[in-house]
C-alpha cells in the first residue's frame, strides 16, 4: 500500500470516527462512542445513531435564511476566525447555525478533538463528542438528497453527525486540509475567510490525548463568543 493511500485511509478512519458520531451514541456512553469505528468506506459496520429522544427540528421558509452570511469566532489565546456561510447551499445548516450563535450557544464551548494538520471538531455542549442543542436538523448533503456543491477544502466549515444522514446538531468541524472524500457525506456550510492562521495554531499546538484527537478538558481551546455580523 502506498503512502497516499494509508494517508487517506487513516485520515478518512480519523474524521469519521469524530464526525459521524460526533451528537451522541445509541447508549448515551463513551466507550460506545469510542468503539464506534469509521466509515462504510473503510469496512466499518458498527456505528453510533441518534440519541434517543432527539426530534428533527424544521424551519418554515419564513425562517430559512438565504444568501451570504457571515460571523466571527473568539477563540481564547489563539484568536479570531472570520466565516463566510452559504446559505443557498445549505439554508437549514446555516439558520440552524446563526441562531445557535445568537442565542449565546456556543460561547464557552470548546474544541473538543483535533487531529494535527487535518481537522478540528467542536461546539458540543458537554466537552466530550456526545452533546447536542436537543434536535436533530436535516441533513444537506447529495448521499441525503439535497444537491450542496460545497467542498470540503481547506479552510471549510462543515456538520458534524451521527451515522443518521439527518443526526447533525450543533457540532462543527473546520478543515485545516483538502479532503474532498467527505463532499456529498456531510454538510459543508462555509469557508474561513479569514484567521486560517488561528486554525493551524490550534492544530500544531494543542496536546491531544490518542490518535483520534481527542483533547483532555484542561487542554482544550475555548470558543468565547460567536458573533453574527450580518
Amino acid at each position: 500500500m502506498n503512502k497516499k493511500k494509508f494517508f487517506s485511509i487513516v485520515m478518512c478512519i480519523a474524521l469519521c470516527i469524530g464526525v459521524m458520531t460526533a451528537c451522541g451514541s445509541s447508549s448515551g456512553s463513551g466507550s460506545s462512542k469510542a468503539a464506534s469505528s469509521a466509515s462504510e468506506s473503510a469496512g466499518s459496520s458498527q456505528q453510533a445513531s441518534a440519541p434517543e429522544g432527539n426530534k428533527l427540528k424544521e424551519f418554515s421558509s419564513d425562517e430559512l435564511l438565504s444568501g451570504k452570511h457571515h460571523v466571527q469566532m473568539e477563540i481564547k489565546d489563539h484568536g479570531t476566525v472570520t466565516i463566510e456561510l452559504d446559505a443557498d447551499q445549505a439554508p437549514v445548516t446555516v439558520t440552524n447555525f446563526v441562531d445557535l450563535a445568537k442565542q449565546g450557544f456556543y460561547n464557552g464551548t470548546t474544541f473538543h478533538r483535533i487531529i494535527p494538520g487535518q481537522f478540528v471538531q467542536g461546539g458540543d455542549p458537554e466537552g466530550n463528542g456526545t452533546g447536542t442543542a436537543g434536535y436533530n436538523i436535516k441533513g444537506e448533503f447529495s448521499a441525503n438528497g439535497v444537491n450542496n456543491t460545497l467542498s470540503h477544502t481547506r479552510g471549510a466549515i462543515s456538520m458534524a453527525r451521527t451515522s443518521d444522514y439527518n443526526g447533525g446538531s450543533c457540532q462543527f468541524f473546520i478543515m485545516d486540509a483538502d479532503y474532498t472524500a467527505f463532499d456529498g457525506q456531510y454538510a459543508c456550510f462555509g469557508y474561513v475567510t479569514d484567521g486560517m492562521d488561528v486554525i493551524d495554531d490550534i492544530c500544531s499546538n494543542t496536546r491531544v490525548q490518542d490518535q483520534n484527537g481527542m483533547v483532555a478538558k484542561a487542554d482544550q481551546p475555548v470558543i468565547s463568543n460567536i458573533s453574527v455580523i450580518d
